[in-house]
């Protein structure tokens, strides 16, 4: 049987993974590292194997690197073009794990934040392990996420006393009645669907490249910020040539909403 460990590495430097993920991390002999087209490619490989020779020096282990596949439009529509993607990333899995990976071996996937959070590598690969005929397992290593960094650097409670929190998609920012959302997290906003709040006495918490040395933080008033917080967005990303952020965004209390 193969093993397949998905850890969650935390939103960038060696020092955000738990001590389940490093010691996963010593009895692991392959690690697959998938690298995306663009600017920036290099820079986010690199911080993987950072993670790698910060835990486990630079022998005694392999690390194997494909090319993510790109998602595309399709006319079908979005969650068309999803599906392509995902069974295009699926079958990239399947010949790695295949190719790779000898019978009673351990391989490992480095995923951003925990991997039960926006990321479908686990469906993907619970389908594979489910129609291996008992020949592949896997298990999830959970990780610190983007979501308890945000909110940590900012210095504030996820939640307000006796409310909900929710977390959402940019997708979701950019179509949804502002007046929906209340105390929300955003994430893979990659059109700053904030700017549709302006004018709904909103605050917004926002961060770039989390946990990174490079991280950089805004915070304040929508309708004050938001200029200043398009042309951080815009500067950093021409910089690096790609850019992880996320933020939430919070109704503030009026004295009503305090009352009760």
């Amino acid at each position: 049987m193969k093993k397949l460990y998905l850890i969650g590495m935390g939103p960038g430097g060696p020092q955000y993974l738990t001590i389940q993920a490093i010691e996963t991390l010593k009895r692991t002999n392959v690690f697959f590292m998938l690298e995306k087209e663009g600017q920036g490619k290099e820079e986010l490989l690199q911080m993987r194997k950072d993670i790698l020779t910060h835990y486990l020096g630079e022998s005694g282990y392999r690390v194997v690197i494909a090319t993510s596949p790109p998602r595309r439009m399709t006319a079908e529509g979005y969650k068309a073009g999803v599906k392509v993607w995902h069974d295009e990333k699926r079958a990239l899995f399947e010949r790695l794990l295949t190719q790779e990976l000898d019978d009673g071996q351990s391989g490992a996937l480095l995923l951003w934040g925990d991997p039960s959070i926006y990321d479908q590598t686990v469906s993907l690969i619970a389908e594979l392990a489910a129609s291996s005929a008992g020949e592949l397992d896997f298990e999830i290593i959970p990780g610190i996420t983007s979501v308890q960094m945000l909110t940590a650097r900012h210095k504030i409670p996820m939640n307000r006393v006796g409310e909900s929190i929710t977390i959402t998609t940019g997708r979701h920012a950019e179509t949804c009645d502002p007046a929906d959302l209340q105390n929300a997290v955003v994430m893979l906003d990659y059109n700053a669907s904030f700017q549709r709040f302006k004018g709904q006495n909103m605050d917004v918490y926002w961060g770039g490249y989390l946990g990174c040395p490079d991280e950089v933080l805004v915070s304040g008033p929508i309708d004050e910020v938001t200029d200043d917080l398009l042309a951080t967005k815009a500067a950093v990303r021409d910089k690096k040539g790609w850019l992880m952020d996320i933020y939430l965004l919070r109704r503030r209390e009026t004295d009503d909403s305090k009352a009760s």
